[in-house]
């Protein structure tokens, strides 16, 4: 006969619970990362090699601490960024995110919103491979594979995705020349491609591979603003004009109307598939 399962106790009942499980994993893979990264400090320049291998080391790290939390805290394994499916996924999330962004920038040009002045070499390629690297690594595992997870778990699939896209917009929202179409468009452009494609694997993976690869071809490739501020120099120097609706204004392109529209049905289609296989999660309170 099977032995009788003994009930946790009330300590690990609270450790164990969604909502402890977020904050608890939220502060430590911030905090973690951010130590790395202050340790860095000092050792590596914008325009050198070590800047990406820097940022590289950042994102492992922030990698790494998530994984122990999975393990020591969610007594989980690691199913989520698992280092037999790095070849095969993070290269898909690439070619996602640079497609996607080179498709939406094509648009825009044939609207004659962007123009390409001159090709300018090498340009700030480890910055932004930098950038891209630790933005794409520790924004995903924040926002999908600890807010977006523990969410789903208490108040489900879609409350979840909602509450995530709405956090990521207005987390840019501070962002140099953002506004709050800016805003709106980062949580319908990248809250839902991003949640749909965490949702689709249950993996971190492809949404890290197209997050980095997003930001990465806007960056380096056309030089165009990363959610706001200065406009890097990268591979082609671009110029843009016309209204605000469809270039983004100083933001850069991701405030397009284009961009959120490409973005949005590539989520839309994601999460179609989503729900095909049966990936939408009820509340806590429904029984499943």
């Amino acid at each position: 006969m099977d032995e009788p399962q003994t009930r946790p106790g009330l300590l690990r009942r609270i450790i164990a619970f969604p909502l402890t499980l977020m904050i608890v994993e939220f502060v430590l893979v911030v905090a973690g990362a951010s130590l790395v990264s202050w340790g860095l400090r000092g050792f590596v320049t914008q325009d050198a090699p070590g800047y990406f291998l820097g940022g590289l080391a950042v994102a492992v790290a922030a990698i790494a601490i998530y994984v122990a939390c999975r393990h020591w805290i969610e007594r989980v394994a690691n199913d989520e960024v698992p280092l037999s499916l790095l070849p095969r996924e993070l290269p898909l999330g690439l070619l996602i995110g640079a497609g996607l962004f080179t498709l939406m920038t094509g648009i825009v040009a044939l609207m004659g919103g962007i123009t390409v002045d001159r090709v300018n070499g090498v340009g700030a390629l480890w910055a932004m491979l930098g950038m891209a690297v630790t933005s794409g690594t520790i924004e995903e595992i924040m926002f999908r594979g600890i807010l977006l997870r523990h969410l789903e778990a208490m108040l489900g699939t879609w409350a979840a995705l909602a509450i995530t896209s709405a956090l990521f917009g207005l987390a840019h929202i501070m962002n140099p020349d953002s506004s709050p179409f800016a805003a709106f468009a980062i949580a319908m452009e990248a809250g839902i491609l991003l949640g749909a494609a965490y949702l689709w694997k249950r993996r971190l993976w492809i949404p890290i591979g197209i997050h980095a690869a997003w930001n990465f071809t806007q960056g380096w490739v056309f030089s165009v603003p990363v959610s706001g501020g200065a406009a890097p120099a990268g591979l082609l120097i671009t110029s843009r004009n016309g209204p605000e609706w469809l270039t983004g204004g100083a933001f850069g392109l991701e405030a397009s109307v284009v961009a959120m529209l490409v973005a949005t049905t590539a989520g839309l289609i994601l999460l179609v598939r989503v729900a095909k296989q049966g990936g939408i999660r009820p509340p806590m309170w429904v029984k499943r």
